[in-house]
């Protein structure tokens, strides 16, 4: 959402035009953040405050990707930093949460941070408890303590780094396309950012859309080995005739 359809709370020009023709021709898709702390109700409302009425089930955070990637793993306990948001996620798929032998520490983010949460997850991991993160990001807007910054001193005590969810981690889109049912071949992903977005794209074989509204200037291209599939100056901009990529029947 930020840099590509809003700045701050502002609708981004012509980003309501763009979704509003890819809702009208029936294509599914997905607003992918890596922060966990907002449920896919506070972002609807979000949107709708900047003028653009999304239903609810077309967001997708690393708090609902996390949930996604433990559903699969072993173990049920887990010891959590974070927000509502995060642990709703986790009560969805039966986990228990808990400060007595958890089987997964899980770091989202929360203002309420503390020096007792550092002391306890870093106990917890060095006693064998598995370090999961949502997302490596160390600063949200405003350069307020993300999720990334929460982990350090968790890191240096354990002397173990976490398995982090979010972008630019591939299985974040993945899960992503298991909630449409969607596959990467007739798939796309519109960011801002050539080190989260972009990466993310490449490393899980999508076609990628670098848009110049946010975070990456053109001049940033020569730091990366890699290249957008495509770049277009704003949402406005992008040109879906242009984009080769296979629709699937049903409009996906």
């Amino acid at each position: 959402m930020d840099g590509v359809v809003l700045h701050d709370n502002d609708l981004i020009k012509g980003a309501d035009g763009f979704l509003h023709t890819i809702m009208e021709r029936g294509i599914d898709f997905r607003f992918i953040t890596n922060y966990p702390s907002q449920t896919p109700t506070d972002l609807h409302n979000r949107l709708l405050s900047a003028g653009v009425d999304v239903p609810v089930e077309k967001f997708f955070t690393s708090a609902m990707a996390t949930a996604a990637f433990l559903s699969k793993q072993s173990g049920r306990k887990a010891y959590v930093i974070g927000e509502g948001a995060l642990t709703h996620e986790l009560y969805k798929i039966g986990f228990t949460i808990t400060d007595i032998d958890p089987d997964v520490v899980i770091v989202g983010e929360t203002r309420s941070y503390n020096w007792e949460m550092i002391r306890r997850a870093s106990s917890f991991i060095k006693a064998g408890a598995r370090f999961i993160a949502t997302n490596p990001d160390v600063a949200g807007p405003g350069g307020s303590p993300a999720c990334g910054a929460l982990c350090a001193p968790i890191e240096r005590i354990s002397g173990k780094n976490p398995f982090y969810i979010g972008k630019p981690n591939a299985f974040m889109l993945r899960a992503a396309l298991d909630s449409m049912k969607a596959h990467t071949e007739n798939a796309v992903i519109v960011g801002d950012n050539m080190q989260t977005d972009i990466l993310a794209g490449v490393q899980a074989g999508l076609q990628t859309v670098l848009v110049l509204t946010g975070y990456s200037k053109p001049e940033d291209l020569e730091m990366f080995p890699y290249r957008p599939t495509y770049i277009f100056d704003s949402l406005a901009k992008v040109n879906l005739e242009e984009m080769d990529f296979e629709m699937a029947a049903d409009g996906r």
